[in-house]
């Protein structure tokens, strides 16, 4: 049996991608000042929620990134697929993680996506409302 070779480079999968996503993102984050407290933090338990990036910016402000991938922009592009579900999923689970703070800081909840323009920041993108 012969297997087809892909002719494009990269990750093969989508875990692959989606990890070096993440890394491109960290990446542009840290360049703009903001250090990494955690990444993939998930909740316990079945149906609760994971944030891809859990940054901190240099005014102490702690921020909730999701990062989003996208090939093509067709039906909005990335920042379109974080809806109301998925923005609830994060909004628990930055709950969750804030519970282990002694006193609660600043937050906000960004968005990077990565499309064929390079990475874009959406600083404050929804809210906990």
């Amino acid at each position: 049996m012969q297997f087809l070779k892909k002719d494009k480079p990269g990750p093969s999968t989508a875990k692959a991608r989606g990890d070096a996503g993440e890394d491109e993102a960290l990446a542009f984050l840290q360049a703009r000042g903001l250090r990494l407290l955690q990444r993939n933090y998930r909740t316990p338990g079945r149906g609760g929620g994971e944030i891809d990036l859990i940054m901190q910016c240099p005014d102490g402000t702690v921020v909730f990134v999701e990062v989003r991938h996208r090939s093509r922009s067709d039906f909005g592009g990335a920042a379109a697929t974080v809806g109301v579900h998925k923005q609830r999923r994060i909004i628990f689970a930055a709950r969750h993680y804030l519970l282990t703070w002694r006193q609660l800081p600043p937050a906000r909840f960004d968005v990077v996506t990565l499309e064929g323009q390079g990475p874009q920041w959406l600083q404050a993108a929804f809210d906990a409302s």
